[in-house]
């Protein structure tokens, strides 16, 4: 701990900051008693006076010493840090010094360190020091809403963060607090996106607090939080709440509770959303147009599609608004095996649907980028359309053939015997996939803007370069 040395003291001031900072209450009350002492100076080097120092250490008996002093200051802080005495009491959870100098009527509970920017009740909050907090409370001009100056965040707001239910307790029994403002975040939301249940629990007894309140920063909801964050115990929380909105998504991802649950795989969640009557599972954000499903399907979290396949009102044909894919075509693309054969399981799945771009049936793609186990769970669908044509009016076989799938060829040719075999050889361009005949995966191909701006710029580039001779005047030789 940072401390002054005075190995030589010579003055009656040097002394007494020594035998403050190491607790001598017999040398400290002998320096008192001298006319020449002055109990308010501080050290040169960080500014303490004796009062911080017996403060800093918990020294009880020292402090008690210095306070009965009439002409002592009880609130003066050092010059490093601008901390008070009763903050670094409170700070260190020091009980007995924080009640000695909660005795002076002349203390400043409110004011914040001039460079810590703490009041004391932000400081005993924050660290979770249930008695020191209970102490402050008990004077009646304590101001429990007083947020520090740095983060802009109350005691309650520090609590609920840090997860100490106590503090949280006492601070609720107070009747002028503050349960609402955003700095950018509600106690609420603190407590729920760091996984605090029995915080979370505490609030949410009190009848005035807003449980859909989304922080300013990326407006989640404290459930879509514990959500994102898979807290089933916090999720289960608020979900008791009947006025709690499980289909309220956040203004940055655009996503709901349960799509941004799905997407993460986490399953206790997605089942504990599903069980709200009043959940909609079928709600696409509003950035890529994906549904719950969608999102759950791309990422092969078959736990997950196989709950919410257990829906009867989802659908599992909606296309996203961006690639157009729907939730097979996801799954094709991917290779999700298990996941497919969940998707075939419902009988009002399209399995023929095509990609909005460029027409290829999940068959078609499967075959194209080389999935041998997705085309033979598509294969054993009676309603499959084994002749449909993708991009270049190639079948499945054909263009399997062309990117050297042999075991799709082999396997389409054994188990559909009617599918034509190839009877060309196979260009070379075919064979390594061009652009032109055989494009990359709906979800692999550039943005419209973005394939629209380099059109653009090869144009001015070409144009450029042809009249590029003429703008550079001609110098004779």
């Amino acid at each position: 701990m940072d401390h002054p040395e005075y190995p030589h003291a010579e003055s009656g001031s040097e002394q007494l900051l020594w035998a403050a900072e190491h607790g001598a209450e017999e040398v400290v009350k002998l320096l008192l008693e001298r006319q020449d002492i002055n109990p308010n100076e501080a050290d040169t080097k960080y500014g303490r006076t004796p009062l911080l120092w017996a403060t800093e250490n918990g020294h009880d008996g020292v402090v008690k010493l210095l306070l009965q002093r009439e002409d002592i200051d009880p609130d003066i802080a050092d010059t490093k840090y601008g901390q008070t005495p009763l903050e670094r009491a409170a700070q260190g959870g020091y009980e007995g010094v924080v009640e000695l100098l909660l005795g002076r009527k002349d203390i400043n509970l409110n004011t914040a360190g001039v460079k810590s920017h703490w009041t004391p009740l932000g400081r005993a909050a924050w660290a979770g020091h249930e008695g020191v907090v209970k102490l402050l409370l008990q004077r009646e001009d304590i101001d429990p809403n007083t947020a520090d100056a740095k983060h802009s965040l109350r005691p309650l707001e520090w609590a609920a963060q840090q997860g100490h239910a106590g503090v949280v307790m006492l601070l609720l029994g107070r009747e002028d607090i503050n349960l609402e403002t955003t700095n950018p975040w509600t106690p609420l939301g603190r407590a729920a996106e760091r996984g605090h249940a029995a915080v979370v629990e505490l609030l949410l007894e009190r009848e005035d607090i807003n449980p859909n309140a989304a922080d300013d920063t990326y407006g989640g909801t404290p459930l879509w939080w514990a959500a994102q964050h898979e807290y089933e115990g916090v999720v289960k929380l608020l979900l008791k709440r009947e006025d709690i909105d499980p289909n309220t998504a956040d203004t940055k991802h655009n996503l709901t509770p349960l799509a941004r649950a799905a997407g993460k795989g986490h399953e206790g969640v997605v089942q504990a959303l599903l069980e709200r009557d009043d959940i909609n599972p079928n709600t696409a954000d509003t950035r890529y147009g994906r549904t719950p499903l969608s999102w759950a399907v791309e990422y092969g979290h078959e736990g997950v599609v196989a709950l919410l396949l257990e829906r009867e009102d989802i659908n599992p044909n909606t296309a996203d608004t961006r690639h157009h894919m729907t939730p097979l075509m996801w799954a094709v693309e991917h290779g999700h095996e298990g996941v497919v054969t969940l998707l075939l399981e419902r009988e009002d799945i399209d399995l023929n649907k095509t990609d909005y771009r460029y027409g290829g049936t999940p068959l078609w793609w499967a075959a194209r980028l080389g999935h041998e186990g997705v085309v033979m769970s598509l294969l054993a669908r009676e309603d499959l359309d084994y002749d449909a044509r993708g991009p270049s009016r190639r079948t499945a076989i054909e263009v399997a053939a062309s990117q050297d799938h042999a075991g799709i060829v082999e396997l389409l040719s054994q188990l559909k015997p009617s599918f034509p075999l190839p009877q060309y050889p196979v260009p070379k361009s075919d064979a390594h996939g061009t652009f032109e005949h055989f494009p990359l995966a709906p979800s692999q191909r550039l943005p419209a803007g973005v394939r629209a701006l380099l059109v653009f710029v090869i144009i001015i580039g070409f144009v450029f370069a042809i009249f590029l001779p003429f703008l550079i005047p001609y110098k004779p030789s």
